[in-house]
């Protein structure tokens, strides 16, 4: 992909109001997780029991927990986790779903078979069962939670990208690249995986969401993040119990926790339509709708 292209789908991007979004958000969120690696307003352990459930003041802007505990600097603090384990999942979910989609769309016959018959048994086990099933013979842990997601979800990026490959790999560039002597590991990256990679980022995209409703999800039922981490699902396990007493405390890990999966998600939406210009015809100028294109009949003389 080069710089002009790079160029047009960056503007297209940013001219979509998900895009706009989604990025402002994601960006939001790496950023505080990188700043909350070197500093919070307190630190997230820190236990001040003359000062538990403090109401929204200069010192603590979102007050206290039960402990005395600051909720901005656990909110914050939680950041990290959340792009720990969005990113780590994502890796997974890319090794492992660009792996099984090259095996099933590039070698024989007998593998691709298997291949198939091995996405299809994978993709039965649901994934937040298999995390759940893992944490209670390993105990609660953050790579539980990456490597079930990802595995999890590398499964489901292959089933949809596997029959794209097939369909991309009897094109004409193709078959060129291949008689031009390029290896097949060659024509994978130069010519297949970026022609399927606007159906790849929405399915990365959707993992990387998952994984962290996940990481909250088996957090707040004591199978993610160990009681030392920060986490929005332990903060949020921790607060709901005090829901009827202190209901505002409750909002910000909840929030943080739909905003970051929101904004992956319609990222995720924005970038697709953007990198492909089958959906993006008709918003950019370079390629208005067909209605719009008005067709002078002929004058015959």
């Amino acid at each position: 992909m080069g710089a002009g292209t790079r160029g047009l789908w960056i503007r297209r991007l940013w001219g979509l109001s998900t895009g706009r979004f989604g990025l402002i958000v994601v960006t939001v969120i790496v950023a505080t997780a990188i700043v909350a690696t070197f500093w919070t307003p307190f630190d997230p352990r820190s236990i001040d029991i003359a000062d538990r459930w403090a109401l929204p003041s200069w010192p603590h802007l979102l007050g206290t927990d039960g402990a005395g505990r600051d909720i901005l600097s656990l909110v914050l603090a939680g950041a990290r986790t959340t792009v720990f384990v969005a990113v780590g999942a994502g890796l997974v979910a890319t090794a492992v779903g660009v792996s099984l989609a090259a095996l099933g769309a590039l070698t024989t016959r007998w593998v691709r078979e298997w291949v198939a018959v091995l996405i299809d048994v994978l993709i039965a086990f649901p994934v937040l069962i298999i995390a759940m099933m893992i944490s209670a013979v390993w105990g609660g842990s953050l790579w539980v939670v990456i490597w079930s997601v990802g595995i999890g979800f590398g499964v489901n990026i292959a089933r949809v990208t596997r029959p794209e490959l097939r369909r991309v790999l009897h094109s004409e560039f193709v078959l060129a690249g291949r008689a031009s002597g390029l290896s097949p590991v060659q024509n994978l990256t130069r010519h297949l995986l970026p022609n399927v990679a606007p159906v790849f980022i929405v399915q990365l995209s959707w993992s990387m969401a998952v994984a962290v409703l996940a990481e909250a999800g088996l957090s707040y039922l004591g199978f993610g993040a160990s009681v030392t981490e920060p986490s929005w699902g332990l903060l949020l396990a921790d607060l709901q119990r005090y829901i009827a007493v202190h209901p505002l405390s409750v909002i910000w890990p909840g929030l943080a926790i739909t905003l970051t999966v929101l904004g992956l998600n319609l990222l995720g939406d924005a970038l697709r339509e953007a990198t492909d210009p089958t959906l993006s015809r008709g918003k950019d100028p370079l390629h208005p709708p067909r209605d719009s294109i008005r067709h002078v009949p002929a004058v015959v003389s």
